[in-house]
């Protein structure tokens, strides 16, 4: 019987030492996103039902300060049920952002293709989240444009479809959403600008709130330009529908 060689008596030896470290690497890998599927399901179920004490893009906001040499600033945010909310913040924000959000399952698949075509054409590739996505997002992530973060956004957009109602992702969305430097949710955008709670907004304050989504620090509330009183008429007309 001829005996192995040298060099493949070396090949061999080889092959079997790196085979406990790929086995290895493998169910690392394997626990690793069982860990995730896990902690994502268990936070967005457990989110379902109670208030959201901060969010993705609120702690960024913390860490660009850092970064910038400002310190500490305190976010101004409060929480309030849906109930407490105006209809017509519902109204406004849906009639902004998302016209199809109680038809859709998360994802505005003819949005989505409009915004390609666009962009194909030399256009920015933006307008084709929904609420839901936004929600996940702003809630989940941090601000970042890269394949694993819109991997990521699916996911939980996915997950907020199946595990919640619609109203929770419309109150979620009202409470965590960008309305100025420093503020976020409609009940503190509301005592900001207005002196009033968010249950008592009018139509009117309604649209001019969401005409500065999804941009508040350029496009301000208390200092309307054109552009954001043409967008406040528009969103009151298609309010009518909702």
């Amino acid at each position: 019987m001829n005996r192995p060689t040298t060099s493949r008596r070396y090949r061999q030896l080889s092959r079997n030492s790196n085979q406990p470290l790929a086995l290895k690497i493998k169910r690392g890998l394997a626990y690793a996103l069982l860990v995730f599927i896990g902690s994502s399901l268990l936070l967005v179920a457990l989110l379902r039902f109670m208030p959201a004490p901060t969010s993705a893009f609120m702690l960024n906001q913390h860490f660009e300060d850092l970064f910038a040499g400002q310190g500490y600033r305190a976010i101004n945010q409060d929480w309030v049920s849906y109930e407490k909310i105006s209809k017509h913040a519902s109204q406004a924000v849906i009639a902004s952002e998302d016209q199809l959000f109680y038809q859709h399952n998360g994802f505005d698949i003819n949005a989505i293709q409009k915004a390609y075509q666009r962009y194909e054409n030399g256009g920015s590739l933006r307008g084709a989240s929904t609420i839901s996505q936004q929600v996940a997002k702003n809630l989940f992530l941090v601000p970042a444009k890269n394949l694993v973060r819109k991997a990521l956004e699916i996911w939980f957009t996915v997950l907020l479809e199946m595990l919640w109602s619609k109203e929770r992702i419309l109150e979620m969305y009202l409470n965590i959403a960008e309305f100025g430097d420093h503020l976020f949710g409609i009940e503190a955008a509301s005592r900001h600008y207005f002196g009033i709670p968010a249950k008592q907004l009018s139509a009117e304050q309604s649209a001019l709130l969401a005409a500065t989504l999804p941009n508040p620090i350029r496009f301000k509330a208390n200092q309307p330009s054109e552009y954001v009183y043409k967008r406040q008429a528009w969103i009151l007309r298609q309010m009518r529908h909702f």
